[in-house]
């Protein structure tokens, strides 16, 4: 596997009625160590997180969770 290898995940997170709710999940999000970026879909809560490795799902719970948000 090369250096240049990215992950991407897509979580469902519920909650997220408006640009600051999108603005809040991936500001935390992005804290997370090893994350590159993170695309949300508001209308399906969808959020694909793009990293250098693959993402322990509690990390991106306890980050959706900080902004006030839920894992579905």
């Amino acid at each position: 596997m090369s250096t240049t290898d990215k992950f991407s995940q897509t979580f469902t997170v519920t909650g997220m009625t408006c640009g600051h709710c999108v603005a809040s999940v991936t500001e935390e999000v992005q804290e997370i160590a090893g994350v590159e970026d993170v695309a949300v879909d508001l209308p399906t809560g969808a959020v694909t997180v793009t990293s250098a490795a693959p993402l322990d799902e509690s990390a991106v719970r306890a980050a959706v969770e900080e902004a006030g948000y839920q894992l579905a």
